[in-house]
């Protein structure tokens, strides 16, 4: 089974809470997007957003210029079908952030639990010059993986977990790390998932 069908199949199954990732409301990340002061056009991206509630907590704060990504045409489905008319505030692209080519730049750049299935070394790299292109200079990237002590798997797939040393010395130079924290996400079966959480500036 390839990637997207993969994942067309995890959302258009899986209810909710039978999605470890899954947050009724994205108080992380909102509180790191808000410490930014950004203006309410501000261009911010959600890479991987799929059918998270960050675009509607974005949206209920004023935030204008937003764009949620994601390799699963289900997922955004289904985050289309929730926001009904406020779904056409939000620009949706349906398509692997390996191939995503933008054709603007972004005040800010936020991925909760993408890059951690990004494993290998050229996609990785493949993934941070992307970063570094499609990024305003002194814009924020916003950054959430799987910290050392979590989980190894995720959905059936390896991920690559970072501390919050490894994924900084990962993003330098071109990155400067601003605040990172350690988070621990509960699951909605209660279990507990170490994060790494990280707000950086681009050089």
């Amino acid at each position: 089974m390839d990637k997207r069908a993969h994942w067309d199949k995890i959302f258009s199954y899986k209810s909710d809470y039978e999605k470890s990732w899954f947050e009724s409301y994205p108080a992380t990340s909102i509180a790191f997007i808000e410490e930014l002061s950004l203006a309410k056009d501000a261009a911010i991206i959600d890479v991987g957003g799929g059918d998270s509630r960050l675009a509607d907590a974005l949206l209920k704060n004023g935030y204008s210029d937003i764009t949620v990504l994601d390799i699963s045409a289900a997922a955004i489905q289904n985050a289309r079908r929730r926001l009904g008319k406020n779904a056409e505030r939000v620009q949706w692209i349906v398509g692997d952030i390996l191939e995503f080519e933008p054709s603007r730049h972004y005040d800010c750049w936020h991925d909760r639990a993408v890059f951690h299935f990004v494993t290998q070394p050229d996609s990785i790299r493949r993934y941070r010059r992307l970063m570094e292109n499609s990024i305003l200079p002194h814009g924020a990237l916003i950054i959430g993986t799987f910290a050392e002590d979590g989980p190894e798997k995720c959905s059936g797939l390896p991920v690559k977990r970072y501390s919050q040393n490894t994924l900084t010395s990962l993003l330098q130079p071109s990155f400067e790390k601003i605040r990172c924290i350690d988070e621990k996400h509960e699951t909605p079966s209660h279990k507990i998932q170490s994060f790494t959480f990280c707000r950086f500036r681009r050089a």
